[in-house]
């Protein structure tokens, strides 16, 4: 493909690029710092440089090395917005401008998954893709029993490009970490590296999709198409029509946004209690508001396995950042739980001025989120200071996809620019909500709010 440079040389140059930027800047700061600068300025240009060559790289390569750049998108929290917005645009612009895959060649795919006769399965297929995404293009057809279907078709050498991206991004793990001095990049990886592959997976698609589908049969509020057939790059589903999701942000009334908004909420957070799955993608071309008011979901490529439904651990400390309740117990549940790495110290007061506002939505009977309130938390959580808590947390492998859709979805509420009842929607599915007997006696009120700079 024209938008996917595949020969191995061209790729593993472009990513080799990486470390040897790293060492010049290293050597540029010691430069710098032995000619008296400070060395927290000199170590913030050095994130700065680092973080705008790695994503510049990883959006140029596309394929592979775009689906893992959308991955890590985890980092954006700790860059400043000057890198991480051109970053995000630059995303979008080469998902948006992927030319068609020719119609022979979506025909040679069709063929080689369904058969040479594959087109007796079809009353009707239109050539020209009616969607694309970094892996595979979306065409409109007719089944052959008249249902109308979306098919999904795998770019030919997708997998290998990811494979040959991953295998090399694998070399310059130290990379991240000086974005992110408190995480442990290694394992993060590994799991970036298996939950990217599953997404190469339709037929593993095609389960968890039908698995929605199975949960949300007959539901009010939110509607999956079900599964037709799918193999290795092919994946058939029913079509859905309705008005996707940026129109509405883009000119929706007021009624649709707010509609739009809660079932958002509703789908994301009872999925894992109704499905033992989350839908991790939540970006607006992944849905649509049906004419009869359901939200339509798309796209399960990226799915959370979780059986046990969410971790109560998130309950938990939404109850004690809504009661203010000890911080001291909050940093104790962070620690067990990986986000907080041995070694690694965090003021608590910082820590508690970091996730309070993470809590706001969910702590008020309604809350209005807005593109003003995301930019205020964009610029209090990109700050690249040594003392920002947010570059000083860690994120346990396990927590990829949840931190990914709890970023990704309040990016899409705020874009929406919705106001609702978050509040019951989030304590209706989330579990581990309450006072737990394991909190500190003192923990609550004044007292807790007081110990916090001595606690630090």
């Amino acid at each position: 493909m024209s938008d996917m440079p595949r020969r191995a040389v061209t790729r593993t140059v472009k990513l080799a690029t990486l470390p040897v930027g790293l060492a010049g800047r290293t050597a540029l700061g010691l430069g710098k710092r032995i000619g008296g600068r400070p060395a927290e300025i000199v170590a913030e240009e050095i994130q700065h440089r680092t973080a705008e060559q790695i994503f510049r790289v990883l959006g140029e390569l596309k394929g592979g090395a775009l689906k893992l750049g959308q991955a890590l998108s985890i980092f954006e929290a700790a860059l400043p917005p000057e890198i991480a917005e051109p970053y995000r645009a630059t995303l979008t612009r080469l998902q948006e401008s992927a030319p068609p895959l020719p119609a022979a060649t979506v025909h040679r795919v069709l063929a080689a998954d369904l058969g040479e006769d594959w087109r007796a399965r079809f009353a009707q297929f239109d050539d020209r893709p009616a969607a694309a995404a970094s892996i595979g293009q979306v065409h409109r057809a007719t089944w052959i029993d008249g249902r109308q279907v979306a098919v999904k078709i795998q770019y030919p050498g997708a997998g290998k490009a990811l494979s040959s991206d991953f295998a090399q991004l694998s070399r310059i793990g130290m990379l991240f970490s000086v974005l992110m001095p408190g995480l442990e990049t290694r394992p993060l990886l590994a799991e970036l590296r298996a939950r990217v592959t599953e997404e190469l997976d339709y037929r593993l698609e095609a389960t968890s999709q039908q698995a929605f589908a199975d949960a949300f049969a007959g539901d009010p509020d939110i509607y999956v198409p079900p599964i037709v057939t799918a193999t290795d790059h092919v994946l058939v589903s029913e079509w859905m029509d309705g008005t996707p999701l940026a129109e509405i942000i883009a000119s929706g009334t007021r009624e649709q946004r707010n509609r739009a908004g809660l079932m958002l909420v509703r789908f994301l957070f009872s999925g894992p209690a109704r499905a033992g799955l989350l839908h991790a993608d939540p970006h607006p071309g992944n849905f649509r508001l049906l004419p009869d008011g359901r939200l339509g979901v798309l796209d399960f490529g990226a799915v959370d396995r979780l059986p046990e439904g969410l971790p109560p651990l998130f309950g938990k400390l939404l109850w004690l950042m809504h009661h203010e309740g000890d911080i001291t117990t909050v940093e104790h549940d962070l620690r067990e739980h990986g986000f907080l790495r041995e070694g690694i110290s965090v003021d608590l007061d910082q820590l508690h001025a970091f996730l309070a506002p993470l809590a706001e939505p969910s702590k008020v009977e309604s809350f209005a989120f807005s593109r003003d309130w995301m930019r205020a938390e964009a610029s209090r959580m990109t700050s690249v200071r040594t003392s920002n808590v947010a570059r000083r947390l860690n994120l346990p492998p396990s927590y990829v996809l949840i931190h990914r859709v709890s970023t990704a979805g309040i990016g899409v509420l705020c874009q929406l620019e919705c106001e609702g009842g978050f509040r019951a929607e989030v304590l209706r599915w989330i579990p581990g909500y309450g006072p737990s007997e394991a909190a500190p006696a003192e923990a609550g009120g004044a007292r807790a709010i007081e110990d916090r700079a001595s606690a630090g």
